[in-house]
């Protein structure tokens, strides 16, 4: 509780110290936002209130909420910040043809050197995508489906042994364990380990290449815990973060963090090794040093080590989020778990213990059940923040003046109930047929755009083979029938433990391993 206490209190002092001039801009309104309805009766000249919501776990929620409450479309949640609950903003923000670009809450988290996700400027945007859009191409992932397919034979190899119906397994630290030895082998030809060790021990580096051992999961979450609260300041980020670690609690978070920054170093510096030795290997970052001819991209080591950094973080945790969700809805829906078990039994062989991507990757319900609970539970669910352009812009039908913050939160679109009829409920026979294709343009678990994720092809890759494997190896139950999920809101949207029993099924003609 004290830790909490002096997080609350630095942030009070920060919105304090600045309450002055905001109130004299409120009343000048020189961006002409009053005209629209406040999150709270401080939100008009402050972005604390905004700050306190990510604090308290699940900001999207309570936007969806007071969406629904005040019957409006455009809420103020800060001076210069809109969030949007129309759809047709989704284009208008992050359509191909919109001139709005990544806001200052990219560019206050980064480092020395930006990465792919968080670079503002577009056509330095377009050179990085350039140098990595090869590698992240359909094709070469396919190739790479050997990597996958060896990390769900890691994940059943340690499930057989737990397969008995008794043992509570739980399923969601496993998901990490499988997208973080994926991601280190796709991307740097690493073998993390964490399935055959069941844990998410590993090294991180100090600066001066010393290592040491910390947990992947716990850093990786302190990193996602701390900076949503913080990154909405922008002007006050860094100052606050300092101010922060007078609090026991964010001063853990922030230790965390930096051991975080550690891991991504150490891999990186790993892959150096054998590129200077002269290996050629087919990953992610042999696409950063040199083009398909073998000619050096010359990336400045900054640059290498924070693409590294967004590949080992974006790579592992939105995936296994997906995974783990989409399995719990098949729990909770024994109709449509049954369903799509009878779709891939009837294209593997009864002895298959890995699911092949081509015989798997067009089944058309699999393909549904995973876009219903990624729309239902989008791993991005908050709104993706973007800068309308200094001349101005038309958003869902209203003029917004230049530097003015905008976002539509996908948590909040995938709930349109005018787009996605019955929304809370998980029904992924929606997405068949030509009304499923009409959904297309609000599906934006993606996001959207020019901007829209590079990762997504692996992303379906991954959740398509380990879904398709286990429904076709295992009796899958909850542990407790009456279990219901956690759900918390920091930089993804995270859910807690997932516990469940499982059993061999007794048509698969593969004995279970002693």
């Amino acid at each position: 509780m004290y830790g909490y206490a002096l997080g609350l209190l630095a942030i009070t002092f920060v919105l304090l110290s600045t309450l002055g001039k905001w109130t004299v801009d409120y009343f000048r309104d020189p961006k002409g936002l009053r005209r629209y309805p406040n999150m709270t009766w401080f939100s008009g000249i402050t972005n604390g209130p905004y700050m306190l919501l990510s604090y308290a776990g699940f900001r999207s929620k309570y936007m969806l909420e007071l969406h629904r409450k005040t019957g409006h479309s455009i809420i103020r949640t800060g001076p210069s910040a809109l969030h949007f609950g129309d759809m047709r903003a989704i284009k208008d923000i992050y359509g191909h043809s919109s001139k709005c670009t990544k806001d200052h809450q990219y560019s206050v988290q980064a480092g020395t050197h930006m990465h792919l996700a968080d670079v503002v400027d577009k056509p330095e945007h377009a050179r990085k995508r350039k140098v990595l859009s090869s590698a992240y191409a359909l094709k070469n992932l396919e190739d790479w489906e050997f990597k996958v397919a060896d990390k769900v034979e890691r994940l059943i190899a340690q499930f057989d042994k737990r397969a008995d119906g008794q043992t509570v397994i739980d399923y969601r630290p496993w998901t990490n364990y499988f997208t973080i030895d994926a991601i280190a082998d796709i991307g740097l030809t690493h073998r993390m380990n964490l399935l055959d060790n069941g844990s998410g021990k590993t090294l991180s580096a100090r600066p001066d290449g010393s290592t040491y051992e910390v947990d992947f999961r716990e850093c990786l979450y302190a990193n996602s815990r701390a900076t949503s609260v913080f990154c909405y300041s922008y002007d006050w980020y860094k100052r606050l973060t300092k101010l922060s670690k007078l609090s026991p609690y964010f001063n853990r978070l922030w230790k965390l963090n930096s051991d975080w920054d550690g891991i991504p170093r150490y891999l990186a510096a790993e892959r150096l090794k054998r590129y200077q030795a002269g290996e050629k290997l087919d990953d992610f970052f042999q696409a950063l040093m040199e083009d398909r001819n073998g000619s050096p991209h010359t990336l400045e080591w900054g640059e290498v080590v924070a693409e590294v950094t967004i590949m080992m973080n974006a790579g592992s945790t939105t995936t296994a989020i997906s995974m783990a969700n989409v399995m719990y809805q098949m729990l909770k829906h024994p109709r449509c778990m049954e369903k799509l078990r009878q779709e891939v039994d009837e294209v593997l062989d009864d002895d298959e213990e890995v699911a092949p991507y081509e015989k798997v990757k067009y089944l058309p319900y699999l393909r549904t059940c995973l876009d219903e609970s990624l729309r239902l539970f989008p791993p991005i669910s908050h709104g993706l923040t973007r800068e309308v352009p200094p001349e101005g812009q038309e958003i869902a039908g209203q003029y917004i003046v230049g530097g003015t913050t905008v976002n539509v939160s996908s948590f909040i679109a995938h709930r349109d109930p005018s787009i996605f009829p019955d929304p809370e409920t998980y029904s992924p026979e929606r997405w068949l047929g030509e009304a499923g294709k009409d959904l297309g343009p609000y599906f934006i678990a993606f996001s959207a755009g020019a901007r829209g994720c590079i990762g997504r092809n692996i992303a379906y890759l991954e959740q398509t083979v380990l879904l398709a494997s286990m429904l076709h190896r295992y009796n899958i139950e909850l542990a407790d029938p009456n279990f219901e999920v956690g759900r918390y809101e920091w930089q993804n949207l995270h859910l807690t433990e997932l516990p469940i029993r499982i059993t061999r099924r007794k048509k698969a003609n593969v004995e279970p391993a002693s």
